[in-house]
């Protein structure tokens, strides 16, 4: 089994640790893999490194992310050398981060995009009302270094090309081509970081949104796994899915909080996990009431 070692997108909140955990529920003979709000797309890649399934769709309401994917896998070599002027230019300018910032925020670039995210803080991106880009720069490290961008998103490029298809917009019309034949795995923001003076996210998504396209997957026997929400030591993000959604809940030990980390504390992450019924849960002797829940670790 070949080794997650191919990762273009370097930002905090990545599902890439627990991809394999994800991707064993993934059932065999699925045709399409479906990741709407693909951020670093972390289980496409695992999927696809792994001979999972062969054609995937990559979507995102942020289109500039989706830019950012259209040059990784159609022009990473124009990508890779326009990182590394912006990433060069830093060494003897200490202004640079902020002016790359500013430029950004005014043109939506996505290789700025990609620098900012390399560079900024922790990798912990963070947004302000009106989309722009506000996280500070890291000054204990300079971002990713050019050799590796290089390195990565020919790999990726390599992985995905011919096997994908992109789509910038709304979540429930990327998915609504979606069969039972195919897999949708959905990360969106989550109830408890979407919102307020720290939000972590370009766009938020409506609880209620999300409730009703859970239940129209259902009705269509689309099979999914949806990340939302979970806990971090004592304080939880949001209130549990209501037993409308037809789907097993687990909660997956996530390790130490990044975010924890970066405000000097050592919580522990827990992350809850929806799996749409008719999924095989592992030999976890799971009754059948709803809702369902078990630690998976």
């Amino acid at each position: 089994m070949k080794p997650l070692s191919i990762q273009p997108i370097p930002y905090q909140g990545s599902k890439r640790s627990l991809a394999p955990r994800i991707c064993q529920l993934i059932p065999d003979g699925v045709e399409t893999l479906y990741e709407p709000f693909a951020g670093s797309a972390a289980i496409t890649i695992y999927a696809a490194t792994h001979n999972q399934t062969e054609r995937f769709v990559i979507g995102d309401s942020f289109g500039v992310l989706i830019d950012l994917w259209e040059m990784i896998i159609e022009r990473p070599s124009e990508l890779s050398e326009r990182y590394s002027d912006v990433w060069h230019a830093q060494l003897d300018n200490p202004h640079h981060f902020n002016e790359v910032r500013a430029a950004y925020n005014d043109n939506a670039d996505p290789v700025q995009l990609l620098y900012l995210v390399a560079r900024c803080v922790k990798n912990a991106v963070r947004f302000n009302k009106h989309g722009h880009f506000t996280q500070s720069a890291d000054k204990r490290r300079t971002g990713m270094k050019p050799d590796k961008v290089t390195r990565t998103v020919h790999n990726v490029s390599n992985l995905l090309k011919g096997r994908v298809e992109l789509y910038k917009g709304d979540f429930e019309a990327c998915i609504r081509n979606a069969r039972p034949s195919d897999f949708v795995y959905m990360d969106p923001p989550y109830q408890g970081t979407s919102y307020g003076p720290d939000k972590r996210y370009a766009a938020q998504l409506e609880r209620d949104t999300l409730i009703k396209a859970l239940n129209r997957l259902d009705t269509r026997d689309v099979p999914y796994v949806l990340s939302y929400d979970g806990r971090t030591g004592d304080k939880t993000y949001g209130d549990p899915l209501p037993d409308s959604v037809n789907a097993h809940l687990l909660e997956i030990s996530a390790g130490r909080s990044s975010q924890a980390t970066l405000n000097g504390s050592a919580a522990e992450t827990v992350e809850s996990l929806y799996v749409s019924h008719g999924l095989e849960l592992f030999d976890m002797a799971i009754p059948q009431e709803q809702p369902q829940k078990r630690l998976f670790a």
